[in-house]
């Protein structure tokens, strides 16, 4: 019996506490949703009484929903934008591949005459036929070819492409975004501004009615705002995925969101200064409602500070200074702000539920990104340990890292790469220049691919990657740590009819995979693309080793006539200081007249390697035939010495009264070129500019190499008139070639509307500078 009273009084004293505590819970549970709503009766002054209907503080959590609703809008343009062109994309692609397969499975008959031929239509009028030919299949998708709505797609283009000009101050510049990002982020800034300002009051008649409804609705759009702005930060997040757009390109946007929810913190706090709480009764009222809180100001300036320093930063003046710095610590800083974001928030209103939003997104973004580490599969040789690096030094002192890794990636895009044998905390982005195919196996298996790297060294990780190269030679290996890959182009570049490639300097980077997956399935019947345009500005000839294979490739392996490619030297010098005026003058005019001789003793057009190969039809003996007959054509007059005659080329010559040094190979060179002399002499420098004043210029066909800048706007304005239904043009540069290049594709968005036969004219920008 003494046992069960026990137990008896034991169980009572756990009810009570159990009672306890759930009245307490309740308590806390009515406390936070009352959401501290100050009560009014018949004796409440007029301004109280004014202040509950007059815009009340418990309904200002409809002004972040405000900010949501706006946030919606964009990202479901967006979506739509991108599921659009993903689905016309997939259906041109689609249409293309079955009408090569009903053309390879039903072609026509021989004694049909090709329509390009002047008698063809001889044979039909003679023999006339009951059959007729097959007709050939639809490759435009009908959903792609509406008028009105490409033509406004082509407004939206000529506005959003353009650049707002760059600001210079001595060495200093200045960047902005596109046009497109400065219009929305000015709606944004826009929307806000209204949103804050223009509902009244402003101000309460004392601030014992409560607080400052102009702060309390910028306070909350500030705190809304906060899951866009770090779901725009990771680099694994759902809006890339839903949009297609990389967390690059949503960079921007996450840092004007930064800058926005700093005008709006601000905007919170000025009017708590300019009506303070120990002012006019205030005071009390506080101490009554936020009993045990601490001091009123003290959470806000917890919040504003790292928010300050997380904007100021950011800017790129001092961002460019101090990367390593900023990188390290904005994470850290930025935890920090949400923390102190909880603490001054302290559920008040619905400010907890976006709070609690934004660190679900961060958390979940963290968890994905897991996925994208080479590091984190058991299942991979590269478990914890990373994959094996090795560095070879290419010319121009550029570095190539070759990383044989299970990782996939596709053309264009990029990861970040972590060597704790180089540097144990630097992490940097680098463009993947090898192509992720079957076609380019690895020697360490077959599941691995080689995963090419390829940048030059301008400070810090990069440096110390080349000083580590030097000392320790080429046969070192190295961890590599992988993070990605991401971005790449939302769009299927083999869904266009032409393409544009254009790159400044190492920006090539991301242009070489890009043109080999699009030489690829040009080659495999798998590509709409007919025509394909390189253009490359390199301060000196020897960069192009860095990529001698994959243009190799390109030009043995491309349809005739597919591939052009133009490289401009942009750091040829115009005389050496060894040579006088009279020498350089007799040089010049020598060399004049031996290139006029070989054009005159070549002015018959020869057959290209590509041709030969079609017209021998597999033919050993015919193959070696022809060959034969195009060297004695090529050299039937005996040369000059020291010059020999050019190469073939993969595409047949036509007669030219031009000049182009891609002519004049030197002795000893391999017979394989681009079109141009592995390092150019002075000799070859001054001939050109004294030929032509700025740059060589050769047929519009096949490689070429000039000297001088590219007028890029002029370029694009001449390509423009062979343009086909569709155009991409893809650009990866310095700022100034970028804006140069989105200038001219805005304005050629005219072409668009005045030309039926153009549909699209679309513009890919790369930056290579994170």
């Amino acid at each position: 019996m003494t046992v069960i009273k026990t137990l008896a009084e034991r169980a009572a004293s756990t009810a009570q506490e159990l009672d306890s505590i759930m009245l307490v819970a309740e308590r806390e549970v009515l406390s936070l949703a009352k959401r501290i709503s100050i009560p009014t009766n018949s004796s409440s002054p007029q301004g109280l009484l004014n202040a509950q209907k007059q815009d009340p503080w418990a309904k200002s959590g409809k002004y972040a929903l405000g900010w949501v609703y706006f946030s919606m809008v964009l990202l479901v343009c967006a979506v739509v934008m991108h599921l659009y062109f993903y689905w016309i994309d997939k259906i041109r692609t689609a249409l293309y591949k079955e009408a090569m397969e009903v053309e390879a499975s039903s072609s026509p008959q021989s004694d049909y005459e090709m329509a390009s031929l002047p008698t063809n239509n001889t044979a039909a009028k003679l023999f006339p036929r009951d059959d007729t030919p097959p007709e050939k299949s639809k490759v435009q998708s009908s959903i792609s070819s509406i008028g009105p709505l490409n033509n406004i797609l082509a407004g939206i283009r000529w506005l959003f492409y353009r650049q707002i000009p760059r600001l210079r101050w001595r060495k200093h510049e200045v960047t902005f975004p596109t046009l497109g990002v400065t219009l929305i982020v000015f709606c944004a800034v826009t929307f806000v501004t209204l949103y804050c300002f223009i509902p009244q009051p402003l101000y309460r008649v004392s601030i014992s009615f409560g607080s400052p409804p102009l702060a309390i609705r910028a306070g909350m759009i500030a705190v809304a705002m906060m899951p866009w702005i770090v779901a725009l930060s990771m680099k694994a997040n759902l809006v890339s995925m839903v949009t297609g757009l990389g967390h690059e390109r949503l960079n921007v946007l996450h840092r004007w969101g930064g800058y926005i929810c700093l005008f709006l913190s601000l905007v919170h706090t000025v009017p708590f200064y300019i009506q303070p709480v120990w002012d006019q009764g205030g005071w009390a009222v506080f101490q009554k409602y936020f009993t045990g809180k601490g001091p009123i100001y003290g959470t806000g300036i917890a919040s504003l500070v790292p928010l300050l320093w997380l904007c100021i930063a950011s800017l790129p003046v001092f961002r460019k200074r101090m990367y390593e710095f900023f990188v390290a610590l904005h994470a850290p800083v930025a935890v920090f702000y949400l923390a102190m974001l909880f603490w001054h928030c302290h559920n008040y209103l619905t400010s907890w539920h976006y709070l609690f939003a934004t660190l679900s997104i961060w958390i979940l973004s963290l968890f994905a990104r897991l996925f994208k580490l080479n590091w984190t599969n058991p299942w991979r040789m590269s478990w914890l340990i990373g994959d094996e690096a090795a560095i070879t030094i290419l010319p121009e002192n550029a570095l190539k890292i070759t990383i044989p890794t299970q990782t996939k990636w596709r053309p264009g895009q990029y990861v970040y790469l972590r060597m704790p044998g180089i540097s144990i905390f630097e992490n940097h982005p680098f463009t993947v220049t090898s192509l992720c195919s079957e076609d380019f196996p690895s020697e360490y298996g077959e599941d691995y691919r080689d995963m090419i790297l390829v940048f030059r060294p301008f400070g810090g990780f990069t440096k110390k990657v080349l000083k580590a190269a030097i000392a320790k030679g080429p046969y070192k290996t190295y961890r590599a740590f992988l993070d990605g890959p991401y971005g790449g182009m939302k769009r299927q570049m083999e869904s266009f009819d032409t393409v544009v490639l254009v790159a400044g300097g190492s920006g090539v980077t991301a242009l070489v995979s890009q043109l080999l997956d699009l030489v690829k399935r040009m080659r495999d019947g798998k590509a709409i693309t007919k025509t394909v345009h390189v253009l490359w500005a390199i301060k000196r000839l020897e960069a192009v080793d860095w990529f001698k294979e994959e243009l190799r490739i390109c030009r043995e392996y491309a349809p005739p006539d597919s591939v052009r490619c133009r490289f401009f030297v942009t750091a040829a010098k115009r005389h050496g200081a060894g040579m006088s005026l009279s020498q350089r003058d007799n040089v010049i005019s020598d060399i004049l007249h031996e290139k006029l001789n070989n054009f005159a003793q070549g002015i018959a057009s020869k057959r290209s390697s590509a041709l030969i190969r079609d017209e021998a039809a597999g033919d050993p003996e015919r193959e070696r035939e022809l060959r034969r007959e195009n060297e004695d054509r090529i050299t039937a007059l005996p040369k000059e010495e020291g010059l020999k005659p050019p190469a073939p080329a993969h595409t047949r010559q036509k007669p030219s009264l031009t000049l182009s040094l891609a002519n004049i190979p030197r002795p000893g060179e391999p017979n394989f070129e681009f079109g141009f002399p592995a390092t150019p002499t002075m000799i070859e420098k001054s001939l050109v500019r004294f030929a032509f004043g700025v740059s060589a210029v050769g047929k519009k066909e096949g490689w070429l190499t000039e000297y001088g800048r590219p007028d890029l706007p002029y370029m694009l304005r001449e390509l423009s008139r062979e343009f086909g239904k569709r155009t991409c043009v893809y650009v990866c540069g310095p700022p100034a070639m970028r804006e140069d290049v989105a200038n001219t594709v805005a304005r050629l968005q005219q072409d668009v509307w005045d030309d039926p036969f153009k549909d699209e004219i679309f513009l890919h920008t790369e930056n290579y500078a994170l």
